[in-house]
């Protein structure tokens, strides 16, 4: 009997609106004040954004050449599996099901109970206190009630995403407009209607390259997603044409909102006052409106997760659902549902797994802890651009990276600094990314054994 295979229902805004929904999401609206307290003017965090966006924009040119060329479930575990081999498609599914993916699920959600204690202020306060040293920074677990309707949430979106990747994808499509059409209103009210800060006349920290790179992380970290819609490849119409537009259009449209978001925040509030507000968009709408504008940008900022939370779960099940249809992962999570073509029970398994990482850190070290993983397997995936022209030099490649072979080298070569300098930077978040993707090469040879002894055993 033929195995149920998932299906070609997403168009081409649907795919773009997977790239902007999923990337605009917590971070433009928490992260500047991260920034600002790491390089202390406003023109180093300009600069950080453009450079971030940039070098995000080339791992976009790099990937819309692996997507077009190989439209296959799972986006990075097949580029990585035809570059490297399976081994390394398999570490880049298991961190993605245990670090990655979930770990940028959980943040999503954290964020998002933050705005929410702007109507609800109790949701912050802790509930019970796990006196284990397994919380942020080695100290008490803290468990608040935010996090656990942050959970519910999560699970919400596994519920809704189970019915339907169409479904999933019209809700994305709608909720992208409506976030994008309200960050539009806040970039209006702060550059047209806000009223210019008084200029400071503190001198700000001297910079330092770790203060940099800390601030390049926080950044990406609002940038990531970019990459996201290659892990439905295999559920777009015409890929090789949607794919790399979704991809290279997407990322260009963030980092036009981006920096038009940033230089309403820093017209209206001084450099001080973003480092000293936990909530820099609603701080800058009080300023301009009063405390309605404050509440309007946190409904727009809880839409705006809520469109990355359903991104991230549509998106982020697909990719242990590769590797599980290889023979690399729990078989039931290869699973297709008969009637709506979704893998279920790996959308329901990250879910789970997300919503439990929600009770093991704060909004920063969460963060840091998805991002240096993510870009290690980043980096390795715009090197197979490289890898792949070498290795199979007559694959088809209806796109090809602009700018090859300078585009992938220098993402790779940023993206090698950028982890060095976290390691040092944040090495508990960091040594705990990298013990979790290692501890998969055990499994990885479990599967590998398994899969060889099983006659029965085919992919699809």
């Amino acid at each position: 009997m033929k195995p149920v295979e998932l299906k070609r229902d997403l168009g081409a805004w649907s795919a773009m609106s997977i790239v902007v929904g999923t990337v605009i999401g917590s971070g433009i609206f928490l992260v500047p004040r991260a920034m600002i307290l790491r390089v202390g003017t406003p023109s180093m965090v300009f600069f950080i954004w453009i450079f971030g966006g940039l070098l995000s924009l080339a791992g976009a040119l790099s990937y819309a050449e692996l997507a077009a060329a190989i439209p296959e479930a799972g986006g990075e575990y097949a580029y990585l599996r035809e570059a490297y081999g399976p081994l390394w498609g398999f570490l880049y599914s298991w961190t993605q099901m245990w670090v990655a993916k979930s770990g940028s699920i959980a943040t999503l959600a954290t964020g998002f109970f933050y705005y929410l204690t702007t109507f609800f202020p109790s949701l912050d306060r802790v509930i019970y206190s796990i006196p284990l040293p397994i919380g942020p920074h080695g100290g008490p677990l803290e468990i608040r009630s935010g996090q656990l309707f942050a959970m519910a949430l999560i699970l919400a979106l596994a519920w809704l995403n189970y019915y339907g990747v169409k479904l999933g994808g019209n809700v994305q499509v709608a909720v992208t407009i409506t976030k994008v059409a309200l960050i539009a209103f806040v970039i209006f009210a702060g550059l047209v209607f806000g009223t210019a800060h008084v200029p400071e006349t503190q001198t700000a920290a001297p910079l330092t390259i770790a203060g940099f790179f800390a601030a390049l992380v926080a950044a990406l970290w609002a940038y990531d997603g970019w990459n996201n819609v290659s892990m439905v490849s295999s559920e777009v119409r015409d890929p090789q044409r949607n794919l790399p537009l979704a991809l290279i259009g997407g990322t260009c449209a963030v980092i036009v909102i981006y920096l038009l978001t940033n230089a309403a925040y820093f017209h209206v509030l001084s450099a001080t006052e973003v480092g000293s507000s936990t909530r820099v968009a609603a701080e800058m709408m009080r300023r301009v409106m009063g405390s309605p504008g404050a509440a309007a940008v946190s409904i727009a900022a809880m839409i705006s997760i809520f469109a990355a939370l359903n991104g991230s779960i549509l998106t982020g099940a697909r990719v242990p659902y590769a590797a599980a249809r290889q023979g690399y992962f729990f078989t039931p999570i290869a699973r297709v549902h008969p009637k709506y073509r979704t893998p279920g029970v790996s959308i329901w398994a990250l879910s789970i797994w997300a919503a439990l990482l929600v009770l093991s850190g704060r909004f920063e070290q969460l963060f840091t802890y998805v991002i240096f993983s993510s870009w290690i397997l980043y980096a390795m995936t715009a090197a197979a651009v490289l890898v792949l022209r070498r290795k199979q030099p007559n694959l088809p490649r209806p796109y090809r990276t602009l700018g090859y072979p300078w585009v992938p080298i220098i993402f790779v070569l940023v993206a090698f600094t950028l982890i060095v300098s976290t390691l040092i930077d944040s090495p508990r978040e960091s040594l705990m990314g990298i013990g979790l993707i290692l501890l998969g090469v055990p499994f990885y040879f479990y599967w590998k054994k398994r899969r060889s002894n099983d006659s029965e055993f085919h992919t699809y």
